[in-house]
């Protein structure tokens, strides 16, 4: 059967699913909702997602929601390692990742791309506070990447995750200062971001 991702196409959370089943050759279909008062009625609270969010993904009967919960479902043989404690060490920057990268990020693009795109203006405070927060975590990104290609010695899950919230501030955003002017953290960007599977996803993205 077919995999269905509900989401929205330019979600960074849904394009780490696309992403994903596009690393692992897996065919899918997107179904997106078609309003904000969708997300929140009592239908797909009770089917999609409890807490009216997206992605969620249905699989052969199997329903999951949460990106990182959805991830964790498709790359357990795959993009995390075998060995115990080398599959430790993804979860251990997957964490990173969640609390001291994305959270500082999401803030960022939220504020420069998002909330512009919905007629509002970005704050300014919050702009500067963001990209503080986040210049303290690329520094410390760049000491963890020395003498590294990916976070881990090798592509995983931990850096598939890093993707899309980067490639907007890049790209979109016009931040690529806060990952250039770091050598090892432009050169793990430059790694992460030439896959021929995120290329193939990002040409649509503005």
């Amino acid at each position: 059967m077919t995999i269905t991702v509900f989401g929205y196409s330019a979600s960074t959370y849904s394009l780490v699913i696309f992403h994903i089943l596009k690393e692992l050759g897996l065919s899918y279909e997107v179904v997106q909702p078609s309003s904000f008062e969708e997300i929140k009625s009592p239908d797909y609270l009770a089917t999609k997602h409890p807490f009216g969010r997206i992605p969620s993904l249905s699989d052969d009967g199997f329903h999951i929601y949460e990106s990182r919960a959805i991830a964790r479902t498709k790359t357990s043989t795959v993009l995390i390692p075998s060995d115990v404690q080398k599959a430790a060490l993804v979860d251990q920057f997957i964490s990173v990742e969640t609390s001291y990268y994305t959270q500082h990020l999401g803030k960022l693009i939220y504020q420069l791309i998002f909330k512009k795109r919905h007629g509002g203006e970005p704050d300014l405070k919050a702009v500067n506070e963001a990209r503080e927060e986040l210049v303290k975590t690329l520094d410390v990104y760049e000491k963890l990447l020395e003498g590294k290609d990916y976070l881990t010695g090798e592509f995983t899950l931990a850096d598939l995750l890093h993707i899309p919230a980067t490639f907007y501030a890049i790209n979109v955003a016009g931040e690529g200062d806060l990952w250039s002017k770091r050598p090892n953290v432009s050169r793990w960007w430059k790694n992460i971001s030439e896959r021929e599977c995120w290329k193939t996803l990002s040409v649509n993205i503005n």
